[in-house]
Parts: structure tokens; C-alpha cells; sequence
């Protein structure tokens, strides 16, 4: 493996992670989706629904963390609690109508965002950036 292609790539996605941030704080409007809200909604809304210690799970961080984001989603009215039927105290989160909504609306504009950055690619090209950058999540998610 050439040491210098993995230090670019490094690089690379350092300063595309760093301008990927800054370009979406500074486009936010007011009753957009952060990125962690987003990835969230999009998770619940691929499973059907989620409890907080799967979230936890599948994102690696602590229950409290998630438990704090999905407590504003719901607040947002994003979210719904189903309680669970063997146990009083356990629940699902389920995404409402509004919340499916609003992850549409974040995820057609963001879609849109990606399709604008890739107008000079070829077919070609914009098919192999996406099969070979799945690949790499893969490695991420299994490293």
C-alpha cells in the first residue's frame, strides 16, 4: 500500500469532514435537522423503530447521550415513545408523521447539495466514488 495515497486520503477527508461541517452551519436554517438528529430519524425510519440502548448500540455512544438527543426530537415532535408491552418501563421510539416528513425534506436537500458538488463528475465516475466510499464505511464499521 502506497503510504503516501493513505496519507492523502487521510487528508482529505480530514478537510472534506472539516468543510462538510462549516458549509452546513453556515446553510442551516432555523428548522433544519442537525447531523446527528438527522443520522437518528434516518436509523428509526430504516428499523421501523429503535429503543435508546439500540441507538446507542449502533451509533457507539452512551445511553444518557442518546437519550438527551431523542428526548429533543421528541420534543420537536419528531419522535414518539411506544412502551413496550412486557415491560412498563421500557420503550421504542417511532418516528411521527412529522418527524418522516422533516427527514424527507433534510434528506432531498442534502441529496440535492451532493448532486450540485457532482455536476462535472461523469456517470461513470459519481457510480465508483459511491461504491468504493460504501466500501470504506464498511471498513470503518468493522474496524
Amino acid at each position: 500500500m502506497d503510504p503516501h495515497a493513505v496519507e492523502t486520503i487521510e487528508m482529505e477527508l480530514s478537510h472534506l469532514i472539516r468543510r462538510l461541517i462549516a458549509e452546513t452551519t453556515y446553510r442551516k436554517s432555523g428548522d433544519s435537522l442537525d447531523r446527528a438528529a438527522y443520522l437518528l430519524l434516518d436509523h428509526i425510519a430504516g428499523s421501523g423503530w429503535a429503543s435508546v440502548k439500540t441507538l446507542a448500540e449502533e451509533f457507539r455512544l452512551d445511553s444518557s447521550t442518546i437519550s438527551r438527543q431523542t428526548a429533543a426530537l421528541e420534543k420537536k415532535g419528531h419522535l414518539a415513545r411506544r412502551p413496550v408491552e412486557n415491560d412498563r418501563r421500557a420503550y421504542t421510539l417511532e418516528l411521527t408523521e412529522l418527524g418522516r416528513l422533516e427527514l424527507e425534506r433534510n434528506k432531498q436537500m442534502r441529496t440535492e447539495r451532493v448532486g450540485e458538488l457532482l455536476e462535472g463528475w461523469t456517470a461513470q465516475e459519481v457510480e465508483q466514488f459511491s461504491r468504493l466510499l460504501q466500501k470504506f464505511g464498511e471498513s470503518v464499521s468493522e474496524g
